[in-house]
């Protein structure tokens, strides 16, 4: 089997993208090579995670607020895809968001899903995955602080169990198939860190496992 290309797009800290870079082309993610980390957030240390790689893994990064005051009359959407452009060009097999902190327009998702072609005077390419990683069970909790809102939505009595999934991309915000999803233990007044110390560490397990999973599917 030749070689899978995998492109992660972060905001922050990166303990998923060390995940994955632990997993690379071992069996727990076979056959694999990260051949790209994106991020939007210039501080965001999972750059410096994929320098520090062995071997290091090539990095880029572009913010939505600097790209449109560069660029006068240009939008959320043009932004979105200058994004494709620089994360899809290589052709990945496929493209995980983990802890990617935007939400992409549906223009992005034209690009991936080769409905449009990336570049002018080329014809659309082949359909590439997108796959996000989100703290919470399928259809609670979508959009950002998921884990704080699901650790006070249990300590009021209001949900009785909370987990984590990865799923597709889609144009609505958490609501494509999920590929993965797990339940995470929650207790009643503990520390909302001890909750988040085991949502992290099953996302350490399911991001590469739905990676794997998309993988041998193609």
């Amino acid at each position: 089997m030749s070689e899978r290309k995998i492109v992660v797009l972060i905001s922050g800290s990166g303990t998923n993208l060390q995940a994955l870079i632990d997993a690379q082309n071992t069996p727990s993610l076979p056959n694999s090579r990260i051949s790209l980390v994106f991020s939007n957030r210039k501080a965001a240390y999972g750059l410096t995670r994929a320098a520090e790689a062995t071997p290091a893994i090539p990095t880029a990064y572009l913010a939505l607020q600097p790209y449109l005051k560069s660029k006068p009359g240009k939008t959320r959407e043009d932004y979105d895809a200058e994004v494709a452009r620089i994360v899809l060009k290589d052709e990945p097999d496929l493209v995980v968001l983990a802890g990617f902190m935007h939400i992409f327009s549906e223009g992005f998702l034209d690009f991936a899903d080769g409905r449009k072609p990336l570049f002018d005077g080329e014809q659309p390419r082949k359909p590439i995955p997108v796959i996000n990683l989100h703290p919470a069970l399928p259809g609670a909790f979508d959009g950002a602080h998921a884990i704080e809102r699901a650790y006070e939505a249990f300590q009021k009595g209001e949900v009785e169990r909370t987990g984590i999934m990865v799923h597709r991309v889609v144009k609505d915000v958490d609501r494509g198939e999920p590929l993965i999803v797990r339940e995470v233990p929650i207790m009643k007044d503990e520390p909302i860190e001890a909750f988040e110390e085991r949502v992290h560490k099953a996302e350490h397990e399911i991001i590469v496992e739905a990676a794997a999973k998309v993988l041998k599917g193609i």
